[in-house]
């Protein structure tokens, strides 16, 4: 397990060091549905899976350093937008560590996960790592487990 999470902390830095700051916000955030085989699940305006993290008991964020470059926040400049089967009424705010503002939906901070790639793909459902357990987020707001 150790070398699963080392992998994944070694993959998350290269494609920081190389992408730059392709998930960095740049404006409003829209949070919008997706259906896969999973069944209707979060994504970003690209079509880009969120997670939530199970050690994020309140809206605040537990994840920051080396989990925060396996699993980067959502992050918005602006107020996040739903679309979709997302609803506005779950959506929120908090401020992170680093000063950051992270998009929150039904209390859970949002995430996406280093490894996938592609709009679509789900490679983080259920992984266990940093401490807890990540799921891909319904648009009710509760982790999907499959």
């Amino acid at each position: 397990m150790r070398l699963i999470i080392g992998l994944i902390a070694l993959t998350a830095a290269c494609l920081v060091t190389f992408a730059g700051p392709g998930l960095a916000a740049t404006g409003s955030t829209t949070v919008k549905t997706r259906h896969g085989k999973l069944g209707t699940y979060l994504v970003d305006s690209k079509g880009r899976t969120l997670y939530l993290f199970e050690k994020d008991r309140t809206k605040k964020s537990t994840c920051a350093d080396a989990c925060a470059t396996a699993w980067p926040p959502l992050t918005t400049k602006g107020r996040p937008k739903a679309a979709g089967s997302a609803k506005a009424s779950l959506l929120g705010t908090s401020k992170r560590a680093d000063g950051t503002t992270q998009v929150t939906y039904k209390g859970h901070p949002l995430y996406y996960f280093v490894q996938d790639k592609k709009a679509g793909d789900t490679k983080g459902q259920n992984v266990d790592g940093f401490g807890a357990e990540w799921y891909v987020v319904s648009p009710a707001g509760k982790k999907i487990e499959g």
